[in-house]
């Protein structure tokens, strides 16, 4: 029935992913998404599914396929944010693509072997994350001691001497840690922030070239910079910068070195064929058989480039060969016009999952706008009371809001609940305008206020379809 509002779910509140079962699962996504139950179970199906697939044999393993689901409902219902939910739950790289942005080959767009290549490429940036944050506190000591050598370089290395200057040398020694220890602690209290450093930044320029191939960009994935890295990138030149931002960049340097990118690269590979999650969105749009000519021949074209990559098959990428057999595959679409039996039967044969989502009721509006933890309501209050202004909804005006969202929704084109959006806009206008000149900084919003400034609106019903 419902759709949430974005919010970000931190890993320390979540149990581990091999606890949850699919009740648990369900009720995880309960916070963030309202309604839609069938969807949830189905989805929970599936995932805990793939964590059953891990505790068997390798051989068995091998043969379970996932079971793919086909959403159907309406826009703003609440598909894409089940499945995104769902890839954040499990920690599992998550690609959102059109169907419709793919095309035959032959004709202009994306070749459907991307979305593969996309979704390693994330895959590698949450992997990389993940390392960023183990190596974090070892970066930051490395790098603090290569502060502390540019504002204070080295002891030269003291010449073969007689005996004699010994204790000279060690009280230089001491002399030098002591003032060491001391830029320790002014470093570290931000006393130092402002001095000037030299430091050694990498030139990032390079040549501008052209390549020219009768294969698409898409299969160009040559890395010049590997090719020849005594060429590009190698050389150094000082900058002059302050301690503070020279801090950032340096830490950032010394997690570079300290990241094993070749076992990030197989860590994210193997992460994107055991539990990549890939959302296929306006499936509905290339559903249509082949009639001859006109779009219908492209549309079934793209459904067949689908295919195997749905099926499971192996696309070559810059990081190697991915396999596919085991990613997730959850499609979506309105299905206004076509319907799921409108697809090429090898496709919907790899769809056995097809649950539909229900339209968006008021009493749903209702609890869109105050139950998730950044409803709508929720964050309109916080924005304006950074300008000291302090507003309060009561429930009839809640409930008026939600009216008027699922009025004209029934009269123009059903949004679902993105018509939350635009109604809040346009209730707010004035309020947001004037906030920062207002002299009486508390308001309430009550039916009477929701009245006036929607009433006319809603009631003229061209005049809606351009402004809500």
């Amino acid at each position: 029935m419902t759709i949430f509002l974005p919010g970000e779910v931190s890993a320390e509140q979540l149990p581990a992913l091999d606890e949850l079962t699919p009740r648990e699962i369900v009720t995880e996504l309960d916070k963030y998404v309202i309604g839609q139950h069938k969807a949830k179970r189905s989805v929970a199906i599936a995932l805990r599914n793939r964590i059953r697939r891990q505790k068997l044999s390798p051989e068995m393993a091998e043969e379970v396929m996932p079971k793919n689901i086909i959403m159907i409902g309406p826009t703003g219902v609440g598909k894409t944010e089940i499945a995104r939910r769902l890839a954040r739950l499990s920690n599992s790289p998550f690609l959102k693509v059109e169907a419709s942005k793919f095309t035959e080959v032959g004709y202009v767009g994306r070749d459907v072997d991307s979305m593969i290549r996309d979704l390693v490429e994330i895959s590698i940036e949450m992997v990389r994350e993940e390392k960023l944050d183990e190596v974090a506190e070892k970066a930051e000591q490395n790098a603090e001691e290569r502060i502390l050598d540019m504002l204070l370089p080295p002891l030269p290395s003291p010449p073969k001497s007689d005996p004699m200057q010994a204790e000279e040398i060690s009280r230089a020694k001491e002399h030098f840690q002591l003032t060491r220890e001391t830029l320790r602690e002014k470093l570290r209290a931000g006393k130092l922030d402002d001095r000037i450093v030299d430091v050694d930044v990498r030139e990032r320029s390079f040549p501008a070239f052209e390549i020219i191939t009768n294969q698409g960009i898409e299969e160009m994935d040559i890395n010049v910079k590997d090719m020849l890295p005594n060429i590009f990138g190698q050389k150094t030149k000082k900058r002059k910068m302050k301690v503070a931002e020279a801090w950032d960049y340096v830490v950032q340097e010394e997690e570079q070195k300290l990241i094993d990118m070749d076992q990030v690269t197989r860590m994210a590979v193997e992460r994107v064929e055991q539990g990549g999650i890939i959302f296929l969105d306006e499936i509905d749009k290339i559903a249509g058989r082949e009639s001859g000519h006109g779009p219908d021949v492209s549309r079934e074209g793209v459904q067949r480039d689908i295919l195997p990559i749905v099926e499971g098959t192996t696309v070559n990428t810059r990081y190697g060969m991915v396999r596919t057999d085991h990613i997730l595959f959850i499609a979506a679409g309105a299905f206004h016009v076509s319907k799921p039996s409108d697809l090429i039967p090898e496709l919907q044969g790899r769809f056995p999952i097809r649950v539909e989502l229900e339209s968006l009721t008021v009493e749903d509006f209702i609890r869109i706008l105050t139950e998730p933890q950044n409803a709508l309501v929720k964050q309109y209050t916080a924005l304006l009371e950074t300008e000291g202004i302090k507003m309060v909804f009561t429930e009839e005006a809640i409930r008026g809001i939600a009216s008027f969202a699922a009025l004209v929704n029934e009269r123009t084109e059903n949004i679902g609940a993105r018509r939350l959006h635009t109604i809040m806009e346009r209730l707010l206008d004035e309020i947001s305008f004037e906030g920062p000149d207002l002299k009486k900084k508390d308001i309430t919003i009550d039916p009477d206020y929701v009245q006036k400034q929607l009433a006319h609106i809603v009631k003229n019903e061209d005049l809606s379809r351009y402004i809500l």
